[in-house]
């Protein structure tokens, strides 16, 4: 399969990966658009029999790091709410579903950047502790820790939202 090919085929993964850093919709769009773009450009960096999504992750990763750090230097933005646009369906089960992903949500958001970066990897994404390490560039220990923690505030959250 063409490298192009394959990365159509991780699109909603990259996409779910990107909004859970970004938080915002818009954001997590652009992020993975600019990962593609790089991952584009890059191809002849990515070593053919590897896993591509875990090269992926990490150009999506450090694009985050980057633009929240150009952030900083450009100041306080605050993002409309994208719940506020959003059209209710019907159905009580729908509106159910759709409180429960919003405190889901609103709790991810609340968790600090390492956490929430460990959360995704292993608990959204399915990746082993050692796979989510070499994503994140730390040792297996931390991200073991970062996610026993994310787990424990998640729980908190969504304990309150009850």
């Amino acid at each position: 399969m063409r490298f192009e090919e394959q990365l159509i085929e991780l699109l909603p993964r990259l996409r779910r990966f990107a909004r859970g850093l970004a938080r915002e919709a818009s954001d997590a769009d652009d992020l993975c658009q600019g990962a593609i773009e790089r991952a584009l450009k890059s191809q002849d960096q990515w070593q053919q029999g590897t896993r591509l999504d875990s090269w992926m992750y990490r150009i999506i990763r450090n694009l985050w790091i980057d633009e929240r750090r150009a952030a900083r230097r450009r100041g306080v933005h605050a993002p409309i709410d994208d719940a506020v646009t959003q059209v209710a369906g019907d159905g009580a089960a729908e509106v159910e579903a759709g409180a429960l992903r919003g405190d889901v949500d609103g709790a991810m958001a609340r968790l600090p950047d390492e956490q929430r970066e460990a959360v995704m990897l292993v608990l959204v994404e399915g990746y082993a502790y050692r796979e989510a390490a070499e994503i994140l560039e730390v040792p297996i220990g931390t991200v073991t820790s970062r996610l026993a923690r994310g787990r424990e505030t998640l729980m908190h959250l969504l304990g309150e939202a009850a």
